[in-house]
């Protein structure tokens, strides 16, 4: 049952978040935080697949750095840039994302997750896997961003199903992205080939080519159930956190959408910077 309170805050959603046809739905893998600042291949890509899809009412990113004991939101007025990183320079430091936040979408995101416990949090914000990416889609920051928290608790498969529950928010004019990285083995990064072009060890070459397939075919099963994958996708995912945001998109894709590969490029020997668009129209 919903409260006199939550009923008012859907009456504001909904006089706020007009009908529309189905938003798309990304997975962005955000990379390094220098990303924000930096002008490279991934970028612009980042810029060029925002021309590709209708402007949303607001955003809710599932961010690989917001990893929770159970399940939270964001439902403040107005985000703080987290800079949860360490060792780049001052600059990225200095660099500042002021997107509004949307306490109506919180709270209905709240409602439509029923029963899972949502928690309404006015502490955590926009973390840099969020605002170092959507700042290049949205440079003018004129879209309200809310965030949602991955439960490190539980597996794929709950990710998965939990995230078709918020399938309503794309006829709402809302944007949802999923924020990581596919491959991503931080400990086994090649420092000293950084700038080489779509460099990756041969099992993360192994990775990609398997996920990709199984992405290009729809066949999610084996990308949910990654843990029983084999050694190359082992190593690929040595911890959930950056891979889980890519569950999340492929429980909101309905039959009839068309997915698509775009910044899929290996980096770094261990690390993907591949993205992925679910939309009805390419």
């Amino acid at each position: 049952m919903y409260s006199i309170n939550s009923l008012h805050s859907l009456g504001n959603f909904a006089n706020n978040f007009s009908n529309t046809d189905t938003m798309p739905v990304l997975f962005l893998g955000h990379g390094s935080p220098m990303n924000a600042i930096e002008e490279n291949e991934f970028v612009s890509g980042f810029r060029n697949i925002s021309k590709s899809i209708p402007k949303p009412a607001a955003i809710l990113c599932i961010s690989a750095h917001w990893f929770t004991h159970g399940t939270k939101v964001t439902a403040m007025q107005m985000p703080r840039t987290i800079h949860d990183f360490g060792g780049f320079p001052q600059a990225l430091f200095e660099v500042e994302y002021p997107a509004k936040g949307s306490p109506e979408l919180a709270t209905m995101t709240q409602e439509i997750l029923k029963p899972t416990h949502v928690e309404l949090d006015d502490k955590w914000g926009l973390d840099h896997g969020a605002w170092t990416v959507i700042m290049h889609l949205y440079p003018k920051a004129d879209i309200p961003v809310v965030q949602l928290s991955i439960d490190y608790t539980k597996p794929a498969a709950y990710h998965y199903e939990l995230a078709k529950q918020l399938s309503s928010l794309r006829k709402k004019g809302v944007l949802i992205i999923g924020s990581g990285n596919i491959i991503h083995n931080l400990g086994l990064v090649d420092f000293k080939n950084m700038d080489k072009d779509n460099y990756g060890y041969d099992w993360a070459i192994e990775s990609r080519q398997k996920i990709n397939q199984w992405l290009l075919d729809g066949n999610f099963e084996p990308i949910i159930h990654f843990e029983k994958q084999g050694a190359a996708i082992q190593l690929a995912v040595p911890t959930p956190d950056h891979y889980l945001p890519l569950i999340y998109v492929l429980g909101l894709k309905e039959k009839s959408e068309q997915l698509s590969l775009f910044n899929d490029k290996l980096l770094a020997g261990s690390l993907s910077m591949t993205s992925v668009k679910i939309a009805y129209r390419a």
